[in-house]
């Protein structure tokens, strides 16, 4: 009989954790950055049906990077919580802090289990405050580990690079359209240090905007709203767009998925 191949727990730990980072790099980068009036959410996205972006409660978004059905089922657990929560208790017991510890819960137990394979994700959770002090985003990456950032992060393929790019030329303060074209160029980088165009038909941008009036502070920018942020000079073209009765039509779609 022979004798059962031995892998030391070090070493099986660290052959699921690179697993799991391949599987996360074959993905497409996403960006979430604080701007004057919320918190912002910007990726490549070819597709119009299957978002990386979500609204999960009132004032709490949800971005994700890896396997579209792996974060998929996250998502749809994280709403399952939030409306459970928010019906038995209070609306306001929903919370960000609460959501990502439920999260790394979860993705902690996959990830130490033998019995099945890590799941290969990163996730953002995103809670927007009455104020850019009380804004609240968490980094759970495969192991469930919780980061708290502040101003921006980036997940997926090319994280590191988009990062450091971000951490040099992000501000406090910055208006949406800042903000959106500063997240376009970092996601425009390749690893070779090059830029490429990305049209406004490839991403998928989401804002949690904490001076709308309704709860829910979650929408979508899309099509000429978009187009004239992108090509914003300052906050007065930003102003015009979201005044636009066409637009605003038009961006609203941030029901739950």
């Amino acid at each position: 009989m022979s004798t059962p191949f031995y892998v030391s727990p070090q070493q099986a730990m660290a052959d699921r954790a690179e697993y799991a980072r391949k599987g996360i790099a074959r993905g497409r980068s996403l960006v979430v950055m604080q701007y004057a009036d919320g918190i912002v959410f910007v990726g490549e996205n070819p597709s119009r049906a299957l978002h990386k972006f979500s609204e999960i409660y009132d004032r709490i978004g949800f971005a994700a990077a890896g396997k579209y059905n792996e974060y998929e089922n996250l998502r749809i657990g994280g709403v399952r919580y939030a409306d459970l929560r928010g019906y038995t208790y209070d609306r306001d017991d929903v919370t960000a802090r609460g959501l990502a510890n439920v999260y790394a819960q979860t993705l902690g137990t996959i990830f130490s289990s033998a019995a099945e394979k890590p799941y290969e994700v990163e996730l953002v959770v995103a809670e927007v405050g009455e104020t850019p002090e009380g804004d609240q985003i968490y980094r759970l990456p495969h192991d469930g580990s919780i980061v708290d950032e502040h101003g921006s992060v980036a997940v997926g393929g090319n994280a590191e690079q988009i990062s450091t790019f971000l951490d040099q030329r992000h501000r406090d303060g910055m208006s949406l359209a800042e903000a959106l074209k500063l997240a376009v160029q970092a996601l425009s980088r390749d690893t070779n240090g090059g830029e490429r165009e990305i049209p406004a038909e490839r991403l998928e941008v989401a804002v949690l905007d904490r001076t709308r009036p309704q709860k829910r502070k979650f929408k979508r920018i899309v099509g000429g709203q978009l187009s004239r942020l992108l090509a914003a000079n300052g906050a007065a073209t930003e102003a015009e767009s979201a005044d636009d009765p066409e637009d605003a039509a038009g961006s609203s779609g941030s029901e739950k998925e």
